[in-house]
């Protein structure tokens, strides 16, 4: 058995130079835990958040980073009967994704069908969980309601476009003009989402107003958002790229988001709300868990397919990191084993 493995390891804030790949001593489960020997992990967002600003729920530094991970499990420590050794396996685990191996309670991981790809389950377990919640719980969307999606070409975007499209539900997606294209492969309606204001955007298009928005934007786009929305509509907030300033996140554009979100939208009439993944998965993890089941059957039966905009090897999460802050991606970024990395570049020839 190794003495080590190796992880992709956040050292210090800052840029993407500040993750290095390091030998770490293996792990073994303790009672009630499972190891893990990753096969895929994601890069996202909020790993940008954690990494140059502050997260809640971010380990101390240094850590390993990489929010969602699928695996096949490979020790059980005591006690468990749940999961078996060589099955394949999801988990919401915020962080120890960027790593070959990790160990969690057996409790967090979800058992993945057989014939999906490890690619596209990634994708399911935070950008389309979110996506999924979103809609279903928090917006409560009903067919032949109107929707903006603002970063209609991220992960989470694309997977609001898709989900809304199955619900019934017409959307006004807000990107770039090089990511129309793929905002109508949708069936969605493309905006630009910089150079004229996005509620004049969308009131060109539908002068009342659509009846939710879903705003990653925060900070000044919120304020964009409400004004967007008819009277009575919901303001959906979550993940706030827009809240970052010279590479940080800005404790100014913070509170003007809490505050147009909470107080704005009820002076003008509109709703406001929050949403936060892993504080709804803390408070209680089975929703998460029935969501997950039903995005994977939706996958199975082909009415889903998530958009991937790269696949790398799973120790360069910092090449990973560099391409998300770069911008222009069309979906997720996934880090695989070399094994699979192989097997899909021989399978595309």
């Amino acid at each position: 058995m190794n003495k080590t493995y190796r992880a992709t390891v956040l050292t210090g804030k800052g840029g993407p130079e500040v993750l290095e790949v390091k030998e770490l001593a293996f792990p073994e489960p303790d009672p009630g835990e499972v190891r893990v020997r990753v096969r895929a992990s994601g890069v996202g967002s909020t790993d940008i958040i954690m990494r140059r600003g502050s997260y809640a729920y971010a380990p101390k530094i240094p850590y390993t980073p990489g929010y969602e991970v699928v695996g096949n499990v490979e020790a059980l420590g005591p006690g468990v009967q749940t999961l078996q050794r060589g099955q394949r396996v999801a988990a919401l685990v915020v962080h120890g994704g960027y790593g070959e191996v990790m160990v969690r309670r057996a409790e967090e991981f979800v058992p993945v069908p057989d014939g999906l790809d490890d690619a596209d389950v990634v994708a399911l377990i935070l950008n389309y969980a979110t996506a999924f919640q979103m809609i279903e719980h928090v917006a409560k969307a009903r067919s032949g309601q109107l929707a903006l999606v603002t970063g209609a070409n991220g992960g989470v975007g694309t997977a609001l476009l898709e989900l809304l499209r199955l619900r019934g539900v017409e959307t006004i997606g807000a990107a770039s003009p090089s990511e129309h294209d793929l905002v109508r492969s949708y069936g969605a309606t493309p905006i630009p989402a910089r150079g004229a204001p996005v509620d004049v955007s969308v009131h060109n298009i539908v002068p009342g107003g659509v009846d939710i928005a879903f705003d990653v934007v925060g900070g000044h786009g919120t304020n964009q958002c409400i004004r967007a929305t008819k009277r009575g509509g919901l303001i959906v907030g979550y993940g706030f790229m827009g809240t970052m300033k010279n590479g940080k996140q800005s404790t100014g554009l913070v509170l003007l988001t809490l505050w147009s979100a909470l107080v704005g939208t009820r002076l003008a009439g509109r709703r406001g709300a929050f949403y936060g993944i892993t504080a709804l998965y803390r408070k209680d993890p089975r929703p998460f868990r029935e969501d997950l089941l039903k995005l994977f059957s939706l996958l199975e039966r082909g009415q889903i397919k998530p958009k991937i905009a790269a696949r790398l090897p799973l120790l360069e999460a910092r090449r990973g990191n560099e391409l998300l802050e770069a911008g222009g991606l069309q979906g997720k970024i996934v880090l695989l084993a070399p094994e699979l990395l192989l097997w899909f570049s021989q399978s595309r020839k």
